[in-house]
């Protein structure tokens, strides 16, 4: 992947979501052993503390983080947009069989040009894919743009481990090794989750990213890590 840029790059990742998509959140779970779940729940209370009004959850994938902001009683109504529509299919169909498709709209977008007004939305998310975005510091200031004064973007993605202590070791050994199996076994694709660590290793670090999100207009940017510091929920404030 290090090889990939811009506009292809873009192909390949869309693609490549287009492929796993009927296996994307057996694999999720699994991977995660079910916590990924209560970390979108940590990032919406975060994200929606004090706060009310539209949300947007921008690579919205299979749903799962637009759903969790549409049970928060503070968000009256969410989009999720997405750059691969065979994702949002399987979002739509599971926003009718939860019955809150009245609540929640899928759009296929892109996060680097987003189709909405300045100052829409109370809070934007992005659950693990602010890494696959081909311009971050663009995609952010889009990102921040469509957020209300006031309101918050919040990330939550996965990141390279320190590797200090004894798990901290075997953390990254398991990523590399037994995501790629994980993903051939349960998905039938394992270059799509060889991708996956190796998007890991390219990305920034979390302090890397509180970076990267002031320098897009956030402000009292923080993160928390959880998973061992695998994983963490990174939260800023646009002025």
């Amino acid at each position: 992947m290090a090889q990939l840029r811009g506009p292809e790059r873009a192909r390949y990742v869309t693609r490549m979501f287009a492929r796993i998509s009927r296996r994307y959140d057996l694999v999720n779970t699994v991977m995660s052993g079910g916590r990924h779940y209560a970390w979108r729940r940590m990032a919406v209370r975060m994200a929606m503390e004090g706060l009310s009004g539209p949300a947007l959850d921008v690579a919205a994938g299979t749903g799962d983080f637009a759903f969790e902001l549409a049970r928060s009683p503070d968000v009256s109504s969410v989009i999720g947009l997405d750059f691969t529509r065979p994702m949002l299919e399987i979002a739509q169909r599971k926003g009718e069989q939860k019955k809150v498709s009245d609540r929640v709209s899928f759009s296929v977008g892109d996060a680097h040009a987003l189709p909405f007004p300045d100052d829409s939305f109370a809070c934007a998310t992005v659950g693990f894919g602010i890494r696959n975005f081909i311009d971050l510091p663009a995609s952010l200031r889009e990102i921040t743009r469509v957020v209300q004064p006031g309101g918050r973007v919040v990330s939550l993605e996965i990141f390279r481990h320190d590797g200090r202590g004894p798990l901290g070791r075997l953390v990254p050994l398991h990523f590399r090794y037994v995501t790629p199996w994980l993903g051939s076994l349960l998905a039938g694709d394992r270059e799509a989750y060889t991708y996956l660590p190796e998007s890991v290793d390219e990305f920034l670090a979390p302090d890397a990213l509180t970076t990267a999100m002031e320098a897009a207009g956030l402000t009292a940017v923080r993160y928390k890590s959880l998973a061992m510091g695998a994983v963490a929920i990174h939260v800023g404030v646009k002025q």
